[in-house]
C-alpha cells in the first residue's frame, strides 16, 4: 500500500473527513486504481468496527469515522460507476413505521457503504408496503429493519411476515435497542445484530 493510501486508512481509523477527501483525491489524481482505494476504505471502517465491538471506542467515534469515509466515497463512487466497478450486493434499509429514529440506522448504512454495499435507505416511518415495493423495484439481497421503540416492534412482525409472504429470496436483518436475538427468532427474521459493525458482518453472512 502506497503511503496517499495509508493516509486514507488512517484518516478514516481517526475520523479525519479533511484528510480522508484530501488522500482520496491526490490517490484518484495519480491514477491510483479505484478498487485500491476502496480497499483503504474497508480496511480503515474494519479497523474501527473491530475497535467498537471490543469497547475501546463507542458510537460518536464510530460515526465520526463513518462521515470521514462518506466524504472518500463522494468523491470514489462516480470513478468506481466510470470504472464498471459495483457493488457485488444491495440492502434496503429503513427505520420501521411508527418510529422516527435514525442515528443507528444512518450509521449501518455508512458502514455498509464502506464495505462496498450497495445501500438504498428508505428513512424513517416505513411501511411494510413500502419495503415490498423497494424489493420489487430493487431486487436487493437484504432487508435491514430497525426499531428503536418497544412500541414499534410490532411493525416489524408485520413487515417481516410481509417479506415473507413475497415470492423472494431476500434476507430480513433486524436491530435497534429493544430488539434481540429472541424477537428475531420470534419474528421469522434471518438474522440480529446489536450494532453497526456486526450489522455489516451479518449482511455479509447473509449475502454468502
Amino acid at each position: 500500500m502506497n503511503e496517499t493510501l495509508e493516509k486514507l486508512v488512517a484518516a478514516i481509523k481517526t475520523g479525519k473527513r479533511k484528510d480522508a477527501k484530501s488522500a482520496t483525491a491526490t490517490a484518484l489524481e495519480n491514477g491510483t486504481e479505484p478498487q485500491l482505494i476502496l480497499d483503504a476504505l474497508t480496511e480503515g471502517m474494519n479497523d474501527v468496527g473491530v475497535r467498537f465491538r471490543a469497547n475501546e471506542i463507542f458510537v460518536p467515534e464510530v460515526l465520526v469515522a463513518a462521515r470521514a469515509m462518506q466524504k472518500s466515497m463522494d468523491l470514489l463512487e462516480p470513478v468506481l460507476v466510470a470504472s464498471g466497478i459495483e457493488p457485488e450486493f444491495s440492502v434496503v434499509i429503513g427505520t420501521v413505521q411508527g418510529d422516527l429514529h435514525d442515528i443507528g440506522k444512518n450509521l449501518v448504512g455508512m458502514m455498509l457503504k464502506g464495505a462496498n454495499f450497495k445501500v438504498i435507505d428508505l428513512g424513517t416511518d416505513v411501511s411494510a408496503d413500502a419495503f415490498s415495493a423497494a424489493i420489487k423495484e430493487h431486487n436487493p439481497n437484504v432487508i435491514a429493519l430497525s426499531a428503536l421503540l418497544t412500541t414499534t416492534m410490532p411493525s416489524m412482525e408485520e413487515i417481516v411476515d410481509c417479506i415473507n409472504a413475497m415470492d423472494t429470496d431476500v434476507k430480513v436483518m433486524v436491530g435497534g435497542a429493544p430488539v434481540t436475538q429472541e424477537f428475531a427468532d420470534k419474528i421469522g427474521a434471518h438474522g440480529f445484530s446489536t450494532d453497526a459493525a456486526s450489522a455489516v458482518e451479518l449482511a455479509k453472512k447473509l449475502c454468502a
